[in-house]
């Protein structure tokens, strides 16, 4: 898992809907359900271009939502 400062979670929201963000594994995740945005951490630094992330299918977002870090 890439190394990241869970402080900066706190500032950060999704780019298309403004959900909260949680992290899962190497990557954020969008709360809101509808979109399922994922955005990747490369060498600690979230990468928040909407172009570079990815739609999760309903079971990957439901599965990050319950392995979410806390």
């Amino acid at each position: 898992m890439a190394t990241f400062d869970p402080e900066v979670l706190q500032l950060l929201v999704c780019p298309v809907t403004k959900a909260e963000l949680v992290r899962h594994r190497d990557q954020l995740v969008s709360t809101d359900k509808a979109t399922r945005r994922a955005y990747s951490i490369a060498d600690g630094i979230p990468d928040m271009l909407i172009e570079h992330s990815r739609e999760l299918s309903l079971d990957e977002w439901e599965k990050a939502m319950r392995e979410r870090v806390k």
